[in-house]
């Protein structure tokens, strides 16, 4: 990756253009409820309604578009727990792109058969005992396929800061900014959004306490690598933040804070009863953190970050087995 560049406020912008037409613009929902029980001004950017249910496809569709004739021949590779799959997949359909992804077998049933639905194939690897970013390499080196990771990629990370960029269009300047966080693409993207639109609002990443690499990473000034987390959040069951989105966060966010398995389930347990929306356990992080931190007086905002979980999981997950 040291090849590319590390994007800019730039960069955004034009991974907005490349998106029009392309991506959802997402709504931007309220809540009486939270304003009332916090004092604040909550707005929730619900990216559970973008194409195949999360911001992952705003990264992956752009950096498919920069291909050139002869890398969309040969194809596409990602490993990914889910969303990056199901967006990698879904964007190379559009742009006719054979995609292979790696995905691991405990990924959620409902992401796999996603991803097939989306014409991607599916090669599966223990998450646990292997190493998916070597396993890809190797994939994508013998098929000569364009490895395309979930997270630390100039493109994707400017694909992904264009949720925050229509986010401040719609509410004008924030107080502060919460964003999930597993690898660092919608965080750092962000951050660049809101460094460039709202420069006085706070950007805060949040992960599971299970995993906190990243809030040991901005706090100790160095990547800290994990074991993989054991945490309801597949979605951030990351082992390390990447070299490009390390760079933009250490500079333009301003803390990392975590969330426990359990206050996840609260928060899909409000969304599902009191705004009527399906969120995955990754997509309430951001939520679970602003919730406990927000300060009366406050606009802030929320990046629900994908709505991509099995019923009978979520069930489950409300109802207390496996929380």
């Amino acid at each position: 990756m040291s090849a590319l560049q590390t994007p800019g406020f730039e960069d955004v912008k034009a991974a907005a253009a490349r998106l029009a037409g392309q991506a959802h613009r997402t709504p931007v929902m309220r809540s009486r409820t939270v304003d009332a029980a916090t004092g604040a001004q909550f707005f929730f950017k619900c990216e559970n309604f973008q194409r195949m249910g999360a911001f992952k496809f705003r990264g992956a569709f752009n950096a498919l578009s920069y291909f050139d004739a002869a890398q969309r021949r040969a194809g596409v590779a990602a490993f990914s727990s889910g969303n990056h799959a199901q967006a990698i997949a879904l964007a190379a359909q559009i742009l006719g792109i054979p995609a292979t992804i790696l995905m691991p077998t405990d990924a959620p049933a409902m992401k796999v058969a996603a991803t097939r639905g989306y014409g991607g194939e599916v090669v599966l690897y223990d998450r646990y005992t292997q190493d998916r970013e070597a396993l890809a390499r190797e994939l994508a080196d013998k098929r000569g396929m364009t490895l395309i990771p979930p997270y630390d990629h100039p493109h994707v990370i400017a694909g992904q800061g264009t949720a925050a960029l229509e986010l401040l269009e719609d509410t004008g300047p924030l107080d502060a900014l919460y964003v999930c966080l597993g690898g660092g693409g919608l965080l750092s993207g962000s951050a660049l959004s809101a460094r460039a639109l709202a420069p006085q609002c706070k950007v805060y990443g949040v992960e599971p306490e299970a995993g906190n690499d990243g809030q040991q990473s901005f706090r100790e000034g160095r990547i800290v690598h994990i074991d993989t987390p054991r945490t309801i959040a597949d979605g951030a069951q990351t082992q390390h933040l990447g070299e490009h989105t390390f760079a933009v966060i250490r500079r333009d966010a301003d803390d990392v804070f975590t969330a426990t398995d359990g206050e996840l389930v609260e928060g899909m347990r409000f969304f599902a009863e009191r705004m009527k929306m399906l969120v995955e356990p990754t997509g309430c992080l951001a939520f679970a953190a602003a919730r406990r931190l927000a300060e009366p007086g406050q606009r802030i905002g929320v990046i629900v970050s994908g709505g991509n979980v099995d019923l009978k999981r979520f069930g489950q997950l409300l109802e207390g087995a496996g929380a």
